[in-house]
């Protein structure tokens, strides 16, 4: 239970930070910041759980997945805004 509960928050954290990092230029701090900026949160939470060490590279791929889904949403969200007055 512990494993899906830090799986979750780490998707869902990422996915709103990567939709804030898409507003800034690559390799900026701010934009490092971001991309980073779920780590101090995940591995408290972690520990706290006491999920095996196994699951890592999992909560890796989530944290991934996430600033990739986050930034596309943005994405397509100012694609396919158009202008109506």
């Amino acid at each position: 239970m512990s494993i899906l509960i830090v799986s979750i928050i780490a998707l869902t954290l990422n996915i709103y930070l990567g939709r804030w990092r898409i507003k800034y230029r690559k390799f900026t701090f701010k934009w490092w910041l971001l991309i980073h900026a779920s780590i101090p949160l995940i591995i408290p939470l972690r520990i706290w759980l006491d999920t095996p060490a196994i699951c890592i590279p999992l909560f890796i791929g989530l944290a991934v997945a996430g600033q990739f889904v986050g930034s596309r949403i943005c994405r397509n969200i100012k694609k396919n805004r158009t202008f109506v007055p």
